[in-house]
């Protein structure tokens, strides 16, 4: 006959033995948390006043390059970046201390992601940059051509290259890769066929020009 009395104080006794076992591991990956979250917060620090240091707002408006945003942005993202980023690494470590080994490896993919979030967002602040820095040269090279629809080509100038840095941080970021390749090859077609069409509707009256004087100098001969 079972005795319940001992088998209670069985379970009891071993639910504490492995919880007093199993305490070292949880404060250490405590302890390894806790220093992550200070370390990414120093890291933070760090890059901010690397940059306020660098004053690129200052030296893009000295050097008059125009970049329709605040570029305090930036700083600041890139400071988020690398602190998520320093704090992933403690977390991992924290959760390998805690015996969790799938969410460890979860965390080491997002990990391995990382670098293609900080060549996006670099590839977006040039992409900006450019586009800016183009509209701006197509308005005043349009002004000087004495175009009244300068600002339309700048603004459709600028959006273009917005368009193509977006389809350019996607695909970095490997969204929808296949859908965005099939976009882009569309995107060139139609540019491609509404030129030929444009400059075949447009060019009507000069082709047959050109065709009916070249048949009459043969047959001149």
């Amino acid at each position: 006959m079972v005795n319940v009395p001992q088998l209670v104080t069985s379970i009891i006794s071993s639910f504490f033995t492995g919880l007093a076992l199993y305490l070292p591991q949880f404060i250490a990956g405590l302890l390894l948390l806790l220093v992550g979250m200070l370390v990414s917060g120093i890291v933070k620090q760090v890059v901010s006043g690397f940059f306020n240091f660098l004053k690129l707002d200052k030296i893009a408006k000295d050097a008059n390059v125009p970049t329709g945003f605040d570029l305090k942005v930036w700083p600041e993202l890139f400071g988020e970046l690398l602190r998520w980023t320093v704090m992933i690494l403690f977390l991992v470590a924290a959760v390998e201390t805690w015996g969790i080994r799938k969410v460890g490896d979860v965390l080491n993919q997002l990990l391995l992601y990382l670098p293609n979030v900080f060549i996006a967002v670099v590839m977006g602040l040039v992409g900006v940059v450019i586009g800016n820095l183009v509209s701006e040269v197509v308005r005043h090279g349009a002004k000087g051509l004495g175009t009244h629809s300068a600002g339309v080509l700048a603004t459709m100038a600028r959006y273009s290259i917005y368009v193509f840095t977006t389809l350019l941080v996607l695909h970095q970021l490997d969204v929808a890769a296949d859908l965005i390749r099939i976009l882009f090859t569309g995107v060139v077609a139609m540019l491609a066929l509404a030129g030929g069409l444009a400059f075949g509707l447009g060019g009507q009256d000069t082709a047959r020009d050109v065709l009916h004087g070249l048949r009459n100098r043969l047959e001149n001969k």
